[in-house]
């Protein structure tokens, strides 16, 4: 492994900020030679399309994968949630920091263990792989030995990610402001709320150990999926001890035949719809990393639960009057699910309905046909952007829809991606009138 992927995390608080500093200086060289490109090719340039632009989205992320925590995990919702609607050079580099981590150096990880174990650690382990088998966002993993035998998967948090928190999605937020390409009149003020509770859970790795120990019971004797058992007195508030289940990425499920990628999908897809219409619980984090495949058993492994949170049955509800209105293809009752659940505002639907009555009328025809749908298929995607984009231009009827509708459907868009990625034939209409009782 290349040296280059080890870089110490900056734990202080003006460490962070100054590498904030760094990025934002950055991002105003890249808008000023854009700026400079344009003028001279006869253009006049837009504030936002100087933002924008390929230069500055590599500036973000590789800023973001050495800051790690809150900062690198809101560029990775970015990149997870603009699915087909960002144009593909800039999802094709923000989909970067889905997999762009470095990893602590040796000394800074000693450290951080020697924290929470003391200086005997290693006495805890008969093997201890130093070098990391994954690196994310809030954390890293590595794989060790117990002294029975028991082969266990470690993750360590980074230092000084829980602390920094707030001040770290503060400054994206600014960042956001200063760029222009929120509308003074939007109200983020909420979401950031929100997003501060959800990555403070996610820190606190003694509560992800219960959420983990949910999902192994809900689960229990589901064939398709394996959760890992955490080791409880190995497992504190920074540092998760599991065991180590074999897997690979849950891309190299693209290379097997249809009937199996069509099984695996079908059962995440059938999870989701469990998670909202029965459980009222949902792990609402669908990076593709958190998902490895087993290919000789045909298990999907589950992993990383710091982002399950329980559905407000109001949520589950509005949800509920969504798919029986999408089944029923009563654009009427769409568009009053649609304001229930809070994906549009009253203001919104009444300014841009045109584009809201074309959005509807594709998605009906496309999403209600019987049988297989196909997620490959890919053809309405653009008449969709076209009515995305005229409702995106108007900048006075921009609207955020609320916390709990946003991390619901985080995961529904991140598994439908993942469907398109596999190419999954499944029986939709089917799956979802099941779940909601149609």
């Amino acid at each position: 492994m290349s040296d280059n992927r080890y870089r110490k995390v900056p734990s202080a608080r003006l460490s962070r900020l100054a590498s904030f500093g760094q990025l934002a200086g950055g991002i105003a060289g890249g808008m000023l030679a854009e700026g400079a490109r344009r003028l001279a090719a006869g253009e006049r340039p837009q504030l936002s399309d100087m933002l924008l632009t390929p230069g500055n989205a590599l500036r973000l992320t590789e800023q973001l994968s050495r800051l790690r925590g809150a900062a690198m995990k809101l560029g990775q919702m970015i990149s997870l949630d603009a699915g087909d609607l960002l144009p593909a050079e800039l999802t094709a580099i923000l989909a970067r920091l889905r997999d762009s981590a470095h990893y602590m150096p040796p000394s800074q990880l000693n450290q951080v263990l020697i924290g929470e174990w003391g200086k005997d650690w290693r006495r805890r382990f008969a093997r201890f792989e130093a070098t990391p088998i994954a690196a994310a966002s809030i954390g890293q993993v590595h794989r060790a030995t117990l002294p029975d035998g028991r082969v266990v998967a470690m993750k360590v948090q980074y230092p000084g990610v829980a602390a920094s928190i707030d001040a770290d999605v503060d400054n994206v937020a600014t960042l956001l402001r200063l760029s222009t390409l929120l509308p003074d009149t939007l109200d983020i003020a909420p979401l950031l709320a929100e997003a501060k509770q959800q990555l403070r859970e996610e820190a606190d790795y003694l509560r992800e150990a219960e959420q983990m120990r949910r999902y192994g019971a809900l689960l229990a004797g589901n064939p398709a999926f394996v959760v890992p058992t955490p080791v409880e007195e190995l497992s504190g508030e920074r540092v998760l001890v599991m065991d180590f289940i074999p897997g690979a990425p849950i891309d190299t499920l693209e290379g097997a035949d249809q009937a199996t990628r069509d099984a695996a999908m079908g059962a995440l897809l059938g999870l989701v719809l469990r998670e909202l219409f029965e459980f009222g619980f949902m792990q609402t984090d669908p990076n593709f990393a958190n998902y490895r495949w087993q290919a000789d058993t045909g298990r999907v492994v589950l992993l990383d639960f710091g982002a399950a949170r329980p559905v407000p049955e109001a949520t589950t509800a509005a949800y509920r009057r969504l798919m029986h209105a999408g089944l029923a293809e009563d654009p009427a009752a769409l568009k009053d699910a649609l304001l229930e659940v809070g994906f549009v505002s009253p203001v919104t639907l009444e300014r841009q309905a045109p584009a809201f009555d074309a959005m509807i009328a594709v998605l009906i025809q496309h999403l209600g046909r019987p049988g297989l749908f196909e997620f490959a298929d890919r053809s309405f995607v653009a008449e969709v952007r076209r009515s995305v984009e005229t409702v995106a231009a108007d900048r006075a009827a921009w609207h955020i829809p609320p916390a709990e509708t946003l991390f619901v459907q985080r995961k529904v868009s991140g598994t439908a991606l993942l469907a398109v990625r596999m190419a999954a034939r499944l029986p939709l209409r089917d799956m979802v009138a099941e779940a909601v009782g149609a």
